[in-house]
């Protein structure tokens, strides 16, 4: 196998399904306010909703996927799942109702596997030493799709708000045929297994894993950090355009410079950090960095504020593929489908609590009629979770 090549296919996968988050982002508080939403504060709610029901279904599939893929292969998973996304985009772009924009997002969640079947295919082909840097890899090329998603879809954006999701369906697609024609398949008989349906689902796997030595604290760890991390793709839009009145445009640079920021910390500086201070280390460090970052951006009222603080929150996202590569060191290999799959869930429900709790927070103290006015108020509670993950991690670090 050209491991060259399967790389080169999933960093280009991750690139474009993220490519896909950026391009509809800037146009989301738009697309809903032409769907009947009155004002910004309306239409982070309906967007929180939106994000919730595509993580539902991941959470409910995604153990599923994973086991699938650990009995019949890493690449029918990947391709399955990029024709879909590829549909649910059209679905989307063509949607002249928020009911319809929810039926996308169900179907979306359902096959969104791409990110973490990439995550157990980077597994098969790497060393056990090398796990984490090559995770971070697949989060550079998150950050280079959130680069190019932004700004294409910040410009389209301009033109009309369903302009992007034709777009991203395009994109989807063209990675289709290219996946079908290069992508080799990692599953043999030294590394599958029967597939068992009982396991197949989140409970189950999550109490299989959690024997595993070491790693049902860091799984609660990952979760409480996922739930403060989504915070950005939850509000983000709404938050800006509600404090510094940004454009589309405006709003997908800001997306872009976060993605240009978080591809280099992750495709380059993340290798050196960990191959110099190892995993423990370069998660605490990036703790202390997250922290610092939520509790800056709840209070800036200047939008210069914001450049300055995107390179450091860029640092904080190191936390993420440094804490699975810690877990993945531990699990056996013919268990990686089934680790990312649990992985999925898991970030899924952070998912489906982030946008909720966060969104509603933002329309409560950003509404009409709020007796407090702080637009920063997600980010706060975003603190508030990541100091819990410093002293959840540290006692991990002390009983290890």
């Amino acid at each position: 196998m050209n491991i060259a090549k399967a790389k080169t296919f999933l960093i280009i996968t991750v690139i474009i399904d993220s490519m896909g988050i950026g391009l509809i982002g800037p146009v989301m508080p738009t697309l809903l306010k032409e769907l009947g939403s009155p004002d910004v504060s309306t239409a982070a709610v309906w967007g929180g909703l939106l994000a919730t029901s595509f993580a539902f279904m991941q959470f409910c599939f995604g153990p599923l996927l994973g086991n699938l893929s650990d009995s019949y292969g890493r690449r029918p998973i990947l391709l399955v799942s990029l024709l879909v996304m590829a549909f649910d985009y059209l679905i989307m772009g063509f949607a002249s109702s928020i009911w319809i924009l929810f039926l996308g997002r169900l179907v979306g969640g359902i096959t969104a596997a791409t990110h973490s079947t990439a995550m157990a295919y980077m597994a098969d082909i790497s060393k056990n030493n090398e796990k984490s840097q090559n995770f971070g890899l697949i989060g550079a090329a998150f950050g280079i799709g959130f680069v190019l998603g932004p700004l294409l879809g910040g410009v389209l954006g301009e033109f009309s708000a369903r302009a992007p999701f034709f777009a991203a369906a395009g994109l989807a697609f063209l990675n289709l045929c290219f996946g079908f024609f290069v992508l080799p398949e990692t599953i043999n008989k030294n590394n599958k297994r029967p597939f068992n349906i009982k396991r197949a689902n989140p409970l189950a796997a999550l109490m299989h894993l959690s024997k595993v030595s070491g790693v049902s604290r860091l799984l609660l760890i990952l979760f409480v950090y996922d739930i403060a991390f989504y915070v950005y793709p939850s509000i983000w839009s709404y938050w800006s355009e509600e404090r510094f009145l940004w454009s589309p445009l405006q709003i997908g640079y800001s997306f872009a410079a976060f993605g240009l920021c978080m591809a280099f910390t992750q495709g380059y500086l993340m290798r050196k950090i960990i191959k110099y201070k190892g995993e423990n280390t370069t998660v605490l460090w990036t703790l202390y960095i997250n922290i610092i970052s939520f509790l800056l951006i709840s209070f800036i009222t200047e939008a210069w504020m914001v450049w300055m603080l995107i390179p450091i929150i860029s640092l904080g996202v190191i936390s993420g593929p440094a804490l699975q590569g810690l877990m993945s060191q531990a699990v056996p290999d013919d268990q990686q489908g089934e680790l990312q799959g649990l992985l999925t869930s898991i970030t899924a429900i952070g998912m489906i609590i982030s946008p909720l709790l966060m969104t509603f927070t933002f329309g409560f103290f950003t509404g009409v009629g709020s007796n407090i006015y702080f637009p920063g108020a997600p980010f706060f509670i975003s603190f508030g979770l990541i100091a819990l993950c410093l002293i959840l991690f540290l006692k991990n670090k002390i009983k290890g």
